[in-house]
């Protein structure tokens, strides 16, 4: 059987601080199976930020593997330098 999965990205809070200088723009990477999404960027939104986005994967069920984890990668927008990784949560 074949369906759809809907997470819906609201918020954070407290993460911690990656910038020195000025607030953090968060964004997250959402994994299922081979299926990647990205948030929008919550810029200038520092240490607690709200998306209110929501994101479709296709998804089989039974799965042979029986994994049906879905991976979400916080990560903070930088300009200059690579984008810092803030925390993960499966």
């Amino acid at each position: 059987m074949n369906g759809i999965l809907k997470v819906e990205l609201v918020d954070a809070r407290a993460l911690k601080d990656a910038d020195t200088i000025g607030k953090m723009d968060p964004y997250v990477l959402i994994q299922y199976k081979d299926q990647k999404l990205k948030s929008k960027v919550a810029k200038d939104q520092g240490s607690n930020p709200v998306w209110n986005d929501e994101f479709s994967f296709w998804v089989q069920y039974p799965v042979e593997d029986e994994d049906y984890t879905i991976c979400l990668k916080i990560m903070d927008k930088d300009t200059f330098t690579s984008d810092d990784f803030l925390g993960e949560a499966k």
